[in-house]
């Protein structure tokens, strides 16, 4: 159990681990310092859906049918299809429904080193991010995972990531390469008291690079989702404590920001620009959920102060 204390602020971030462990697996580091919180099965390579259960060669050629080629770059299109066309593990992870403000929701997304700070403060990771670009990043975790994570597409509901990764750790007798393609999927809606409800999932594709690559899906996919499933979990719940913290206890959360490792300054501004739009939300929807009178003001109405003369 990690918890970040400032200020009177608890951010609680449970067994959570990185987002490199539960989104990055092509870079076999996944099996490393994992903490395997309980799953439940999901029957194999089989998934649910509503007309009951499917093969994963069903539900991969739907996830890429519904991708947003058109929009892609043929070079970008040809990285997907390399990965997604033939993986040698594909899962879709648990759908998670949070309580999370959409902007917040957005920026975590697209910067990933914000949630690594964040971890760094608590105590509860090693990893180390550096952003080499306004959409890629790296990250080495110190005990042998190293990746090169590239955001191809973002919009609202759909975001897609392509990751180069290499485990040399003690888990194998010699370096183990591998790509992945991870499409993000988010809904939202919108109670009666205008909070949001987001909810996601991830379907990821991973190939493992040599000769060994089947004997390692066949020996370790099982044991890859679980700790996948489990952090998903994890960090779709840290998510929404981030942004219920940024609302409840603003400055705290500010402070907090600041202080980040590992984040440009011109990033850890943004932060605070959402932190402080989360919280003005949050304020105007507490006023109206108390039926607080509306000011209104006429922009056509005369000053009752005379303009300067020159």
């Amino acid at each position: 159990m990690g918890a970040l204390h400032v200020k009177g602020t608890l951010v609680a971030g449970g067994s959570v681990q990185t987002f490199f462990r539960s989104c990055c697996l092509c870079a076999l580091g996944v099996l490393t310092q994992a903490s395997f919180a309980p799953a439940a099965e999901r029957g194999g390579f089989l998934f649910r859906s509503e007309k009951g259960y499917r093969s994963s060669t069903s539900q991969k050629k739907d996830v890429i049918a519904s991708l947003p080629m058109a929009r892609l770059t043929p070079q970008t299109q040809q990285r997907i299809l390399s990965v997604a066309g033939s993986p040698t593990i594909y899962r879709r992870l648990p759908t998670q429904a949070i309580d999370c403000d959409p902007e917040m929701f957005t920026f975590l997304v697209r910067n990933a080193e914000v949630m690594v700070g964040l971890w760094e403060l608590m105590g509860i990771t090693s990893v180390q991010t550096r952003r080499t670009g306004p959409y890629r990043f790296e990250a080495v975790d110190g005990t042998g995972t190293k990746c090169s994570i590239d955001l191809v597409y973002g919009d609202p509901n759909v975001h897609i990531f392509v990751a180069d990764g290499s485990y040399d750790g003690k888990m194998v007798t010699k370096p183990v390469r591998g790509r992945g393609v991870f499409v993000l999927r988010s809904s939202y809606a919108t109670s009666g008291s205008g909070r949001t409800t987001v909810t996601g999932t991830i379907d990821c594709f991973v190939k493992i690079e040599g000769l060994g690559a089947d004997l390692i899906a066949r020996t370790l996919s099982g044991l890859i989702g679980r700790s996948a499933d489990s952090n998903f979990t994890e960090t779709a719940k840290f998510v929404a404590q981030i942004s219920q913290a940024s609302e409840m206890n603003t400055p705290a959360m500010m402070d907090v920001a600041y202080r980040l490792p590992q984040v440009a300054d011109d990033t850890r501004q943004q932060f605070v620009n959402v932190i402080r739009s989360v919280s003005k939300r949050g304020w105007e929807r507490n006023r109206k959920a108390k039926g607080s009178p509306t000011v209104v003001r006429n922009s056509n109405a005369v000053s009752s102060v005379s303009p300067s003369r020159q």
